[in-house]
This record gives structure tokens, C-alpha cells and sequence, in this order.
């Protein structure tokens, strides 16, 4: 019986250093191949250095950027709290007295909003806040330059969230023969 021929036991180990080699020629000899003892690195690879140069892209629409609250449609009731895996929304509020809804009916007990934060160094951008509030008050925000040079500084208040509520864009309309109905951003 004839033996099968030995296989060379290093020879993937050979064409990936070569592969690597041919690679590495490419982005530091781009367009110019070997013929120039200088290489020009810069010309090959790019990289955005992103806080300091803006990047030439835009987000794709109903992209997932930052969370926009409307403040006057929370109700305080936590349920984006206690649903956050991440615990980053901090909510603090208090209850007010408010005049009847009808003549003749007695004062009701409101929650009234004192704090709403999103610490976005712990958020991990799931969206199961925006889904579970049942009063349309979080929204994602297409807003995707928030960038900061200290990690302190992602922890936005109130006030920077409703900012963010203005570039909130309507939703898109469901397919034909949907029988859903169809959700309104509350402006």
C-alpha cells in the first residue's frame, strides 16, 4: 500500500504571514508599490480622531442616537427606571395638589417631575425605557454628536433631554392593510 504524501506541518502558518506581508505593503506603499524606499501611511489608512474633526457621515433616519424625554408628559411612575438593565435613569419627584377636572369634584393628588437624568457612560442604548413608558414621554433623538471629553459630563439633565425632543422625527407609517394604530410623536 502506497503512504499519502507528507504535508508540509507549517505551510498555513507560511500563507498567512504572506497574506499579512502583501497587506501591510498595501497601506504603507498605497498606489506605489514597493518602488519608493519612504512609505506614506497617512495616504492608505485614515482615521477621524472623532471628538476633534467631526465625521463626513450621517445617520441613517430612525437611527438609535440619544433618548429625548418631554418632560410634561411623565408622570413619575419609574417604569423606565425599574425596566433600565443599567440602571442609569434617575428619577426624584413629588406629589402636588391639582384642581378638580371637573366643577363641583374634589382636589387630586399629581406627581410632579424634580429630576429626570440618563447617565449615558452606563447606558447601553436598549430602548426598553422608550418602549415601556405609557405616556409617550421618552423618544429616540436621531442626535448622534454628544461626544464629551470627561466621562463626568454624560450624565445629562432634564433640560439637555428636552432639548434633544425637538429633532425627534415623526414615525413612519406602518405597511398597507395594518390595523394597528398608528403612534404620533406629541408635539
Amino acid at each position: 500500500m502506497a503512504r499519502p504524501p507528507r504535508s508540509f506541518p507549517l505551510k498555513g502558518l507560511f500563507i498567512g504571514l504572506k497574506r499579512t506581508a502583501i497587506i501591510f505593503m498595501q497601506t504603507m506603499f498605497p498606489k506605489r508599490g514597493i518602488k519608493t524606499v519612504l512609505p506614506a501611511p497617512t495616504i492608505g489608512a485614515h482615521t477621524v480622531q472623532y471628538p476633534y474633526k467631526s465625521p463626513p457621515e450621517v445617520p441613517v433616519t430612525r437611527a438609535r442616537g440619544v433618548i429625548a424625554l418631554k418632560s410634561e408628559n411623565c408622570t413619575v411612575c419609574m417604569l423606565c427606571a425599574r425596566s433600565c438593565p443599567d440602571w442609569c435613569i434617575y428619577i426624584e419627584g413629588h406629589k402636588t395638589k391639582a384642581p378638580p377636572r371637573r366643577p363641583g369634584g374634589k382636589e387630586r393628588t399629581v406627581s410632579a417631575l424634580d429630576r429626570f437624568d440618563i447617565d449615558y457612560s452606563l447606558c447601553m442604548y436598549c430602548g426598553i425605557c422608550v418602549e415601556v413608558c405609557p405616556f409617550d414621554a421618552l423618544f429616540w433623538s436621531p442626535e448622534f454628536e454628544y461626544s464629551e471629553t470627561r466621562l463626568a459630563d454624560l450624565l445629562h439633565d432634564e433640560a439637555r433631554l428636552n432639548e434633544w425632543f425637538e429633532t425627534v422625527p415623526e414615525f413612519e407609517p406602518y405597511e398597507a392593510g395594518s390595523t394597528a394604530k398608528v403612534r404620533k410623536v406629541p408635539r
